[in-house]
């Protein structure tokens, strides 16, 4: 396939990837979410207590389901014994303490100690056992620290564990290189560390106009779709067409029914698009807009909740994926992608570009589909 043969528009992008694009409609729970209501994606429990390091299966769980991002909500202060009015001196309530970016490490520790089979790791499950996975207990002791410990950081009363307790927990739970890097970005989180903000260079926008015959999109971290060439919005479903379908992919994959027909491997989308999202929301804690999305989706999707449960972790890589075009058929495409960070050391864009080896059935396809939208935007010159 010869990428320069396709005279094809300009690639497109939009305004600011930190706000929802101008013609694109926020969800329904959207405003909501963003006015502050947190992503509580498992079972509430009571915090631990400085001093009182818990007893492993104890009632009451003590491990928080928050998501990254979410606070703690103030106690209102109690009514006034008299209608007299409160002197002026009188002191404002507290506000709401900062996200604790210790919580979302021990929601992952759970979420993972959950899925190993206890006779994985040479432990008789037996039939009385009433925890799905390991205990703690069990999980500390194949990590070599005391349970007391482990059950701190699981409560997040715990900070800044050793390089070696980490590595010893991803030995014990079986990690694999995505999930290792994500447990080290849980324990060195810093609560107020600021959002980096994320835009379309003009040499990005170059560099997919230069490709037509690839079809190429852009993300940032919150898997708004910021940039595209004419190819990868036909392919991906019409993203120049804001009616056709939202430009927040994990949006679109789990809130719109027609992302099942433009992915036949759904579900492993579906996967990806969480474990992606994790990763962002571990390493900026402090991400209102990430936040309020994942709120929102786990709110709106049965399917997004339970996936975020299982503590998935996905990092963008290579590989093949196919998807459907009304027109084309079904496509199964290699694809790469390419980083570009917004800062040293910050995550940026990913850089996502399709394509096929030439002499395939794919290759051919795509040159029947950009020749096309040639003639189409000819028509509308």
């Amino acid at each position: 396939m010869d990428a320069t043969t396709h005279a094809m528009p300009r690639a497109t992008t939009y305004p600011s990837p930190s706000d929802t694009p101008p013609d694109v409609a926020p969800g329904p729970d959207s405003a909501s979410a963003a006015a502050g209501n947190p992503a509580h994606l498992g079972t509430p429990g009571t915090p631990g207590t400085p001093g009182n390091p818990g007893t492993p299966g104890s009632s009451g769980n003590p491990v928080t389901g928050d998501a990254a991002g979410a606070t703690d909500t103030a106690r209102p202060p109690a009514p006034a014994p008299a209608p007299t009015p409160a002197p002026a001196s009188a002191s404002a309530p507290a506000p709401a303490p900062p996200h604790d970016a210790r919580r979302p490490l021990g929601d992952f520790l759970r979420a993972r100690r959950t899925r190993v089979a206890p006779e994985d790791v040479g432990i008789k499950g037996g039939r009385r056992r009433r925890v799905r996975g390991l205990r703690r207990e069990e999980l500390a002791q194949l990590a070599g620290i005391s349970v007391d410990y482990y059950v701190r950081l699981e409560q997040g009363r715990a900070t800044q564990p050793s390089p070696e307790i980490l590595r010893a927990l991803a030995d014990a739970l079986g990690l694999d290189a995505a999930e290792r890097a994500h447990l080290g970005t849980l324990a060195a989180a810093e609560p107020g560390r600021p959002v980096p903000p994320v835009r379309v260079s003009p040499l990005l926008r170059q560099i997919l106009d230069a490709m037509p015959g690839f079809p190429a999109f852009a993300t940032d971290r919150r898997l708004d779709i910021v940039a595209w060439n004419p190819l990868g919005s036909e392919l991906l479903g019409g993203l120049a067409e804001p009616a056709r379908r939202d430009r927040n992919n994990a949006r679109y994959l789990f809130l719109d029914p027609a992302s099942r027909d433009v992915y036949p491997e759904w579900a492993d989308r579906a996967a990806e698009a969480v474990g992606q999202l994790r990763v962002a929301a571990g390493r900026y804690p402090d991400d209102a807009v990430l936040t309020a999305l994942i709120a929102e989706l786990a709110d709106r999707s049965p399917e997004f909740r339970g996936l975020w449960d299982s503590g998935e972790v996905v990092m963008c890589a290579a590989g093949h994926k196919r998807l459907r075009h009304a027109g084309a058929g079904v496509l199964t495409l290699d694809y790469e992608t390419f980083h570009v960070p917004a800062a040293p050391g910050e995550t940026g864009l990913v850089v996502h570009v399709f394509g096929a080896a030439e002499g395939t059935p794919e290759a051919a396809a795509l040159d029947r589909l950009a020749a096309t939208l040639d003639q189409r935007g000819a028509a509308r010159d």
